[in-house]
C-alpha cells in the first residue's frame, strides 16, 4: 500500500461504539466505452437492508462524527471482504471533519488493517450538506490530495453542490445529479445544461459520471454526448454487502 499520511494516534472521539447497526450497500459504476465496472460506491443500509434514510434519522450532532469515521471503516473492511479489485467511493460529510489530518487516521488504520491501497479510495462530497465554511472544505480536499486521495462533488446541479464550489475547490470528478440526467435523450434544456458541464469539465480537468441512470435512451444519450462515467438502476442496483455484476447485454445494447 502507498500513501503520502504517517498513521498516527487519533484523538479519541470516535471510538465510542454507535448505539445503531449499519452495514454497507455496493453500486457499481462503469466506464461504457471500456465496458466493464470501474468503481462502486459504498451506501449506507441497515443490517437487513433498511434504506439510508433510515439509518441517517438516527444520527444526530453528537453523533456526527462517529459515524461519519465509522461508515469509512465499515467500507474499506467490507470491500476487502468482498475481494473489491476497483476503485471504492465512500461519500462524506465535510461538517463532521474538524481537522483532515487527525480525521484520516481511522480511515489510514483501516486501510493499513486490510492492505487497502490508498490511491484506490475516493471521497465524494455529499450534496446534503450545507458547508458554512468553505475555507475549510478547501483545506480538506487539498489534505485529501496530498495524501493521495481522489475526491468528488455528488450530486452536481442540485442542492448545496453548486457551481460556486468549483471557484474554490480543486476536484477529481463531478457527479452529475439525478435531476439533471433524467429523460436527458428528449429534453433540450437539460441536454444544453449538461453540454455546457461537459466543456466546463474540460476546461477544469475534471472526469463526469453521470449518475441516476434508469433507461437505455438516457445511458445512450450520454454516451454519444461523451460521458463514458454511468451509475444507476440500468446497470445495477445497489447490492447488500455484495458487487452487483453488469451484465454484457447492457453495454451491448448501448452501441445497437
Amino acid at each position: 500500500m502507498t500513501h503520502c499520511a504517517r498513521v498516527e494516534s487519533h484523538c479519541g472521539r470516535c471510538d465510542k461504539p454507535l448505539p445503531f447497526e449499519f452495514t454497507m450497500a455496493f453500486q457499481p459504476i462503469v466506464d461504457v466505452e471500456l465496458r466493464r465496472v470501474v468503481a462502486f460506491e459504498a451506501l449506507v443500509r441497515g443490517p437487513r437492508g433498511e434504506s439510508a434514510g433510515q439509518i441517517l434519522g438516527q444520527v444526530d450532532e453528537s453523533l456526527l462524527y462517529r459515524f461519519d469515521q465509522a461508515c469509512r471503516v465499515k467500507a474499506i473492511e467490507l470491500a476487502s471482504q468482498l475481494d473489491m479489485q476497483e476503485k471504492l467511493s465512500i461519500n462524506f460529510l465535510p461538517n463532521a471533519v474538524y481537522e483532515p489530518t487527525a480525521c484520516i487516521q481511522a480511515t489510514l488504520e483501516a486501510a493499513q488493517r486490510v492492505a487497502w491501497p490508498i490511491e484506490r479510495i475516493n471521497f465524494e462530497i455529499v450534496e446534503s450538506e450545507a458547508v458554512t465554511d468553505r475555507a475549510h472544505l478547501r483545506h480538506i480536499v487539498d489534505s485529501y490530495r496530498e495524501m493521495g486521495f481522489s475526491t468528488a462533488l455528488d450530486d452536481f446541479g442540485t442542492g448545496y453542490a453548486n457551481l460556486d464550489l468549483l471557484t474554490e475547490l480543486r476536484l477529481d470528478t463531478l457527479k452529475l445529479d439525478r435531476q439533471l440526467v433524467m429523460q436527458i435523450d428528449s429534453d433540450p434544456r437539460r441536454q444544453a445544461m449538461v453540454h455546457a458541464v461537459i466543456a466546463m469539465a474540460a476546461d477544469l480537468g475534471c472526469q463526469l459520471i453521470a449518475e441516476g441512470i434508469e433507461t437505455l435512451a438516457e445511458a445512450r444519450w450520454l454516451k454519444r454526448a461523451g460521458i463514458a462515467r454511468q451509475q444507476g438502476y440500468f446497470f445495477a442496483r445497489p447490492g447488500l454487502e455484495s458487487l452487483p455484476e453488469v451484465p454484457a447485454a447492457r453495454f451491448a445494447e448501448l452501441d445497437a
